[in-house]
């Protein structure tokens, strides 16, 4: 009987322990593990993790190229989205993110954030009916052809000189060529930046888009000005924060 008593004593205490335990205050609840940052494949949240920063919470009104602009991802595919997140722009601020070139994502959660920018902000048909010029160019620009077309194309808003114009800054002070390539001078001025109500490459004069050549050519004449010498633009005698003296 005491056998009994014991064993049923024993038991109970069992029982309460494991309920107890199950109560404690900071235990984690079911389902509460965090996942490895190489699991996530979310792609809102590896967009807001990785991508916003630059671009935007919503892929707009960031310091970097609008990726929620329809006209932008009718006119690249995956393969140039893909390749600009996994390897960056050289010499630009846009770095890469994919582990084999010094990042911290894995391949499956690059194609996580393509196709999450592709689902949330692509449109079908955001080019049909136009002749859009190709993303990479195809034809030599002229630096003096550009110096014309810039004046017609892009003057009016952006000024003449590094000081910007009436309606946007300046797209030929040293500092801002220096942080953008050839190739993201050229999609600017193919796609605009719509979330700053600068128009694409149809837009700027009423009914007279820009052709390819134009557009080559003005890209050749905004790298004509890309100074060399990155201590060029801080002379000797300059006030900036850190210029040479």
């Amino acid at each position: 009987m005491k056998v009994r008593f014991r064993l049923g004593v024993t038991l109970l205490l069992m029982v309460l322990g494991a309920t107890s335990c199950s109560q404690l205050s900071g235990k984690p609840g079911p389902n509460s593990e965090v996942p490895r940052p190489d699991q996530i494949l979310d792609s809102k949240l590896l967009f807001a993790r990785n991508c916003a920063g630059c671009h935007g919470a919503e892929g707009k009104e960031g310091p970097a190229l609008d990726l929620s602009n329809p006209v932008y991802l009718a006119l690249v595919d995956d393969n140039v989205l893909r390749a600009t997140i996994s390897q960056g722009r050289p010499g630009t601020a846009m770095s890469a993110f994919a582990r084999q070139a010094g990042g911290m994502l894995t391949d499956e959660q690059i194609n996580s954030i393509v196709s999450g920018i592709r689902e949330r902000w692509g449109r079908h048909g955001a080019l049909s009916g136009t002749n859009a010029p190709p993303y990479a160019s195809v034809l030599r620009g002229d630096p003096e052809r550009g110096r014309t077309a810039y004046a017609t194309f892009c003057s009016n808003c952006h000024g003449v000189d590094d000081k910007g114009g009436p309606r946007a800054g300046s797209v030929t002070n040293g500092t801002y060529l220096r942080l953008i390539s050839d190739q993201g001078l050229r999609t600017l001025i193919i796609v605009g930046r719509p979330d700053f109500q600068a128009p694409d490459w149809r837009g700027n004069v009423p009914g007279r888009p820009m052709t390819d050549q134009e557009i080559s050519d003005v890209v050749a004449w905004l790298a004509s000005q890309r100074p060399h010498n990155p201590f060029a633009l801080y002379p000797a005698n300059s006030s900036v924060p850190g210029g040479v003296r």
